[in-house]
């Protein structure tokens, strides 16, 4: 007997069905069209050329560089490259002696950000997404977001990435963790992008917030902004400006966060106007501790007494009565403040704003303190009137006016539910981790988390930290004949 082997086809798939069920429904298969091996190979150096193209585009710059090296040394020998080479390292040095800024700008920034795109990002970028979830897989085929761009700083890197058709930025924002880790980074934040599909991942690779932040030098009244004061620093390395012309501020933190850095800070930042007349700052000290070291630089002072008079209160009134006087002189006149030594600027420091809101014994003075900061919270900006107001609890039943403070800033909190309290909702998810800042005083002291009126993202920033011989210095410049422990 002879036996023929042969490959079945999908009719003879259906006979053989048909002969082991003769009731069984028929299945019928699509034919199976073959590609002709030259097409694959067309197709496949097509893909081969384009992504050799991508490669030498992304990587123009160093590949002409090696390229003109390589030509000289084919042309007239290695010694020629060798000089070339020494050449250009001479005249970086030189640059680096002139202007040291530029070459940071133009040579190192752009050289650093293509290592970290080449040798961290792109290699790892694939794996790190699947894994983390990120790609989406339809008919077999893998969609993977695009790594756009790399700008890397001394302690950070920000990339742009193009989102998939329909990603939104909280499902990166669910995987953060995941990111960090993948990318060896301590710490990833999702910012919005320069357009709609896109946004910026923050990766920190190390706390440049870690050491404390001597005091600031005191500038020359010309170079003082009031809607950008210098009072720290922030987490990229750039300047820490806090605005007050036009705004109030709230601060919150527990106990040891910092909140006197940022006090005095600001109040050191001033300085010189208030020595012009320009600037007036009046205090509420309920604690008796923190502002009453530099009481002779204050124009108004007031402190907890065991009387009905209430002088922290009176003080606040008699700012919210101003407050309305000028209003009145304003109006119909101009819409915007600029000081004046007739109508100078106003910033009413409150130290413990739950105090007077909350916690003060007297029923009547915590009502009329309420009463009087609404006033000077909601109509005070556009007349040259700015609050400060400090606290440890952030629950709104202690303070129920910081709503009315768009510039907020959260220093270490006890509590994750309590960043969202003060920050608005939404931001202990955008990377404000004020839960997690270190309790130790010279590493975590006046590290906090602001949110900008202009934006809902929180930007990690760190105050700088006055010194009881700071506040000295301080008084000693305004008032020479005036001692600042005899003054407190």
């Amino acid at each position: 007997m002879a036996w023929e082997f042969r490959k079945l086809g999908p009719g003879d798939n259906v006979a053989v069905e048909a002969q082991r069920d003769p009731f069984a429904a028929p299945k019928w298969a699509p034919p199976v069209w073959h590609m002709p091996e030259g097409l694959v190979l067309i197709v496949n150096l097509v893909r081969a050329l384009l992504r050799t193209i991508v490669f030498l585009v992304r990587n123009i710059v160093p590949l002409s560089v090696l390229s003109g090296l390589a030509w000289l040394g084919y042309r007239f020998g290695w010694l020629v490259p060798v000089l070339v080479l020494a050449l250009v390292l001479v005249g970086l040095s030189v640059w680096v002696v002139v202007d040291r800024p530029a070459v940071v700008r133009w040579v190192v920034r752009p050289a650093r950000s293509w290592w970290r795109l080449v040798s961290v990002y792109r290699r790892d970028w694939q794996p790190v997404l699947v894994t983390a979830g990120l790609t989406k897989t339809h008919k077999g085929r893998e969609y993977l977001p695009s790594l756009v761009r790399v700008r890397s700083g001394p302690t950070s890197d920000r990339v742009l990435v193009r989102m998939l058709k329909g990603q939104a930025p909280d499902a990166w924002e669910r995987v953060a963790v995941n990111l960090a880790h993948g990318f060896g980074a301590t710490l990833v934040r999702v910012r919005a992008g320069d357009r709609p599909g896109r946004i910026w991942l923050e990766f920190v690779r190390r706390d440049a917030l870690a050491e404390p932040i001597p005091a600031l030098p005191i500038l020359a009244p010309s170079d003082i902004d009031l809607s950008g004061l210098e009072i720290g620093r922030q987490e990229d390395g750039s300047p820490w400006r806090l605005r007050l012309l036009g705004t109030h501020v709230l601060i919150a933190g527990a106990t040891g966060a910092g909140k006197g850095s940022v006090i005095w800070s600001t109040i050191r930042a001033v300085l010189p106007l208030m020595l012009g007349g320009l600037v007036e700052v009046w205090a509420v000290d309920p604690k008796r501790m923190e502002l009453s070291f530099g009481r002779a630089l204050f124009e108004r002072y007031g402190r907890y007494r065991d009387d009905p008079k209430g002088g922290m209160v009176e003080l606040l009134e008699a700012a919210a009565q101003d407050m309305n006087a000028r209003a009145e002189r304003f109006a119909g006149m101009t819409r915007s403040f600029t000081p004046s030594h007739e109508f100078p600027f106003r910033v009413v420091v409150v130290d413990e704003l739950a105090f007077l809101t909350a916690y003060c014994p007297e029923r009547d003075l915590r009502k009329r303190a309420e009463s009087a900061l609404a006033v000077l919270t909601s109509q005070g900006r556009s007349v040259g009137y700015c609050v400060i107001g400090a606290q440890q609890d952030a629950r709104k039943e202690v303070n129920n006016l910081r709503n009315l403070f768009p510039d907020r800033i959260a220093l270490r909190l006890d509590e994750d539910e309590q960043v969202d309290m003060v920050l608005g909702d939404g931001a202990r998810d955008r990377g404000a981790l004020a839960d997690q800042i270190s309790s130790v005083p010279d590493i975590g002291a006046g590290v906090g988390f602001v949110r900008l009126e202009t934006t809902p993202d929180p930007v990690r920033v760190r105050a700088a930290y006055v010194s009881d011989h700071d506040i000295r210095a301080m008084v000693a410049l305004a008032l020479p004949d005036v001692d600042a422990e005899g003054a407190a």
